[in-house]
Parts: C-alpha cells; sequence; structure tokens
C-alpha cells in the first residue's frame, strides 16, 4: 500500500480543485450562447445558409383541423362566423348554428386515420424536394403537435399523435431538411370585448359577441384567441421553442401578421433558434413578409407571388398545387405541373427558391390526383434537375414575350410560351431553360454580343446532337427531330474557361 504525506495529499486534493475549476470554466465558455437578443448581435447570422441556396424546391402541407369542413377555402374557419356569408349560411345548413356548433367543435373529426409519415417522405423524395414538412400551427392556433403550452394540440386531442413529430424523423430520416410554418400571430384578437368594431379586426377570428369566438371559458377562448394579449405573445414564443427544441426544424416560415407580435418576442424567439442552431452546428432558415422580420435574420417570402428581375438577396416563394385554397376542400382544383415547373424555373432564375404547398384530407391521405402533380415534377427533375439543384444566376434571367410587370405576393397567373427562356448557371456551364416544346430553329437572343467559348450544347433527356453558331442576333441552335417533352426542356451549354 502506498503512504502519502499530510502534505502531499493537500498538493493532489488543490490540483483536483483546480482542474475541476478550469474544467468548469471550459464548459461555461462552450455553453455561452453565440448570439445576444439584439437585432446588431443577431444581424451577423447567414441568414441564407448554402443548402438553402443549392436546395431550390421544397414541399410543405396545410393540414389540421381545418381540413375536416373541406368547404370554400382554407378561411373557412373565420368566414362561418359572420352572418349571411356562404360559409355560413352552408356551416348552419351542415352543422347547426355556429353558437351550438362552433370551429372548436370540429377537432373530434380530425382522426389523421390514414396519416402515414413514411409514405409522405417517400413522396417528398419522388418528387424532388430537398425540404420538406408541415404547417405547425396555423391561424386557428391548432398545434400540429404534442405541446405543453396549447392544450388545443394534436397529442392530446383529435388524432392523439405527434404529427410533426413522426413528420420530422421520417423527413430527416431520409436526408431532407424539415420544414414547420407559424401562422398563429393572425389568431390574436385586436378588438376583444368590443362588440362594434370586432368585423374589423384582422385576426383569424372575429369576436362575435354571439358565438363561440367571444367565449370567457377557459379553455375555447384560446382556441379562438380571445386571451389578454401578454399571455398570447408568452404562448407564441413558448410553442415556437418547444418545437426547436424536440424537433430542431431547418426553416421556420412565418405568415403575415407577424406585426401584432412586439419586437421583444420576436427577438427572444430568432435568438434561441439561431443559439440553438449554433450549439447543433447547423444552418436554419426563418421567413418574413413584408418586412415583419428584418432581413438581416431572415428571407423575404413571396406567397403566390416572386421578383421581376435579378436579385442580389435570396428569397423564397411559397406557391400551393391547388387552386383555391390551400388546405383541402372537396372541390379543390389543381395546378398542372407543367404550371408548377414552369414557377419553379422562373423563381430560380432570379436567385429564389419555390416552396409548394399540398392539401392532404382530414384523414391525412393525399388525394391521388396531387400525387400525380408531384410525380410528373419528380420525373422532370430526375432528367433537368442539374440546372435547378445547386444553380446560381447567369447574367440575365431570362427573355421571351411573356412578361412579368411588377415584383410582389398575389400575382396574376402567368402562361409561359415555347419562346419564354430561363437561365441558370453551374460553374462553366450554362443552362437555357425553355418553357416548352421549341421550334425547329431556336435563337437565345441573349447571347448577342456575347464572348462565350462554347465547346459543347446538348439537350438533357435527348442523345441527339445539337447544332450551334453565334451570330450577331445571338446563339442560333437546332431542335431534336423526337421531342423530348411537352413541358420546360434544357439546353446544356458548356463554355470553355
Amino acid at each position: 500500500m502506498i503512504q502519502y504525506s499530510y502534505k502531499v495529499v493537500i498538493i493532489l486534493i488543490a490540483s483536483i480543485f483546480v482542474i475541476s475549476c478550469n474544467n468548469t470554466k471550459t464548459k461555461e465558455v462552450k455553453e455561452k450562447p453565440k448570439y445576444s437578443a439584439n437585432w446588431d448581435s443577431l444581424a451577423k447570422y447567414d441568414e441564407a445558409p448554402e443548402w438553402f441556396m443549392n436546395a431550390k424546391f421544397g414541399i410543405y402541407a396545410h393540414w389540421g383541423v381545418l381540413s375536416v369542413p373541406a368547404y370554400a377555402n382554407d378561411w373557412y374557419p373565420r368566414n362561418m362566423h359572420i352572418v349571411g356569408s356562404d360559409e355560413y349560411k352552408h356551416h348552419v345548413a351542415t352543422y347547426g348554428e355556429p353558437k351550438d356548433f362552433g370551429y372548436h367543435d370540429f377537432v373530434p373529426d380530425f382522426k389523421a386515420e390514414n396519416f402515414n409519415a413514411d409514405a409522405w417522405a417517400d413522396l417528398f423524395v419522388k418528387s424532388g424536394a430537398k425540404f420538406a414538412g408541415i404547417v405547425a400551427e396555423h391561424h386557428d392556433g391548432w398545434s400540429n403537435w404534442k405541446s405543453n403550452t396549447n392544450p388545443w394540440n394534436a397529442y392530446d386531442m383529435g388524432p392523439h399523435k405527434d404529427l410533426v413529430g413522426e413528420l420530422e424523423k421520417a423527413i430527416h430520416g431520409r436526408g431532407l431538411k424539415f420544414v414547420t410554418s407559424f401562422h398563429k400571430a393572425r389568431n390574436l384578437q385586436i378588438f376583444q370585448n368590443d362588440s362594434v368594431n370586432w368585423l374589423n379586426d384582422t385576426s383569424y377570428f372575429p369576436y362575435n359577441p354571439d358565438m363561440p369566438t367571444s367565449s370567457t371559458d377557459s379553455l375555447i377562448r384560446i382556441m379562438y384567441g380571445n386571451i389578454p394579449k401578454e399571455t398570447f405573445y408568452k404562448n407564441w414564443v413558448g410553442e415556437l421553442k418547444e418545437v426547436i427544441d424536440n424537433y430542431s426544424p431547418d426553416l421556420i416560415y412565418f405568415d403575415s401578421k407577424l406585426d401584432k407580435i412586439p419586437d421583444e418576442y420576436k427577438k427572444e424567439f430568432v435568438t434561441y433558434y439561431l443559439n440553438h442552431a449554433a450549439n447543433n452546428n447547423k444552418g436554419v432558415v426563418i421567413t418574413h413578409k413584408e418586412g415583419e422580420l428584418p432581413k438581416s435574420v431572415s428571407l423575404e417570402d413571396f406567397e403566390k407571388g416572386r421578383m421581376n428581375k435579378i436579385t442580389s438577396d435570396y428569397w423564397l416563394t411559397d406557391e400551393t398545387v391547388s387552386v383555391g385554397s390551400w388546405s383541402y376542400t372537396n372541390t379543390l382544383g389543381l395546378k398542372s405541373a407543367d404550371e408548377i415547373i414552369d414557377i419553379l424555373v422562373d423563381v430560380v432564375s432570379k436567385n429564389g427558391a419555390l416552396m409548394l404547398n399540398v392539401s392532404p384530407k382530414a384523414d391525412g391521405s393525399i388525394p391521388q390526383n396531387q400525387q400525380e402533380v408531384l410525380l410528373e415534377i419528380g420525373d422532370w427533375l430526375k432528367i433537368n434537375g442539374q440546372a435547378i439543384y445547386k444553380s446560381s444566376t447567369w447574367e440575365v434571367f431570362g427573355e421571351g414575350p411573356t412578361k412579368q410587370e411588377k415584383s410582389g405576393m398575389f400575382l396574376d397567373k402567368l402562361t409561359y410560351t415555347n419562346k419564354d427562356v430561363r437561365y441558370t448557371k453551374n460553374e462553366n456551364i450554362i443552362y437555357a431553360i425553355v418553357l416548352g416544346w421549341p421550334d425547329s430553329n431556336l435563337t437565345l437572343t441573349s447571347f448577342a454580343g456575347k464572348n462565350y467559348n462554347i465547346s459543347n450544347i446538348s439537350m438533357l433527356g435527348s442523345n441527339e446532337p445539337i447544332d450551334f453558331e453565334i451570330t450577331p442576333e445571338g446563339l442560333k441552335l437546332t431542335t431534336p427531330k423526337t421531342k423530348v417533352d411537352s413541358k420546360a426542356v434544357v439546353y446544356k451549354i458548356v463554355t470553355t474557361e
């Protein structure tokens, strides 16, 4: 047995104490937050991480209790409370007066009995999406995850499933980035207890003194946003923190009316999210609409719109596969894959990305006709994806007769032709994407006056050789005799350095 003197023991104990203190200090340094809750500190974050700029295309779903009535559109929950509206008349005829059968009474019918997160994720992969997810919380205040903050959630009510959790596991498990969107800000009633001005409210649920939207029941009033503002703000940031902690989303999207939330709470959220990302060594994306968050920490989103020129800032467009509603209805119309591909190409050519919405039924199934559109997009991307993924903008975004007069949201539909061309670039390759099968002789006028050394030109999906000639009018190309696609086609123009 080794014998130690009293002095040696004291020295050993002191050494252990010093080492312990040093380790504690090291731990404290490692755990010190990278960002502070002020916009100057938060502005140091790169709001457009590389993965997002490379991804270009994503999919998410408007789904929840609002999918149950399946009538009119995603504003049914609001309009059913306005006497005289079509939704009100339908509601009375189908379910009775809203005072007797309110929106919260739809919750038991949101069962999601056919929901399969793996099937959704497989579909998104086949569709060519690089990021995908779900509306975590819509304007109605319903949470699609297991929430300890919001009693109106999918784990404690309705389907009794952690829908966000199941999707996160399936989507991350397939190597995609995970999206959650939050639309809750609009849920807050501004004209609470105001029986005169309630119809002027920007809330999703207007305070109607004769309906459940004015309820003082401690549970029901939470659903309708008829709660003290400070409580609402704390719940808003608390729910975001739950989703960040439990599911680590790579992208958090915000709908409009975020101006209802005071700056201090928005800064609290952004700080929490960015520090969480830093601790996990990942790049995340926050989106905003109409300047409701600083561009230094978030990317601008253009709902059903886009820019009409190349921009230095990266941005997002969110569109929907459907016509007339973001959530499922029994009469839902659909856009064609051709139309959506044209939008994707136009967006990417101007330095943006597209997030496409799908509309599942209340039972959790994605209708077959929507799946077919997604799969057709995926088939196109299998052949032409190199012109989209990891691409950057060229000198001009495009050419052709179809003009987008302005930038912004909710733009009128544009129908592109086979004379409309969009350009992308990847290193020494320029991609000319023609938005329809080109005529037998095509001239790319954007090459007029350019001094490019072109070594080869091919059309993706075709083995036929492409003859080309640079003239004062531009780059003249031949078209393959065999038609590759009636949708957009891509000329791959290889240049020498």
